[in-house]
């Protein structure tokens, strides 16, 4: 059974992977959110690697997508679901470019959560202004 840490975590992973391209701007965006956010506080930052790997293992599985969305939905309280999709959001726009399957992912990750279309399209619109560039 996943944390609800785990699961913000896993969330981050899937979709900075979804494109098949983990990039640098990623990878350190989860860094400093888990290093960072309140969240995160009592999570100790040496389980960061492991539990991306984790991830990662789950998503080579047949079924590994729907496994893990359901590990995240499960682990998640209603209350952070929104948080997830959030986060999801900002590793996206880390790298300024989303990709079609980054986009696909965030649309999967929004139903399972259960996160309506206006909130979600107001975390959006907040993340690309968070990593807006001049």
């Amino acid at each position: 059974m996943l944390t609800p840490q785990d699961a913000l975590i896993y969330t981050m992973v899937m979709v900075a992977a979804a494109d098949s391209d983990m990039t640098d701007p990623e990878v350190s965006t989860i860094g400093e959110i888990v290093s960072h956010l309140p969240i995160f506080q009592n999570f100790e930052q040496g389980r960061l690697p492991r539990t991306a790997a984790a991830c990662a293992e789950i998503m080579q599985q047949d079924d590994g997508l729907d496994v893990a969305l359901d590990q995240i939905k499960a682990a998640l309280p209603a209350k952070l679901r929104e948080t997830a999709y959030a986060l999801a959001c900002d590793v996206v726009a880390a790298d300024t470019k989303a990709s079609q399957e980054e986009l696909r992912l965030l649309e999967m990750i929004r139903h399972r959560l259960d996160v309506d279309r206006l909130t979600a399209a107001a975390i959006e619109r907040g993340a690309r202004a968070r990593y807006a560039r001049a």
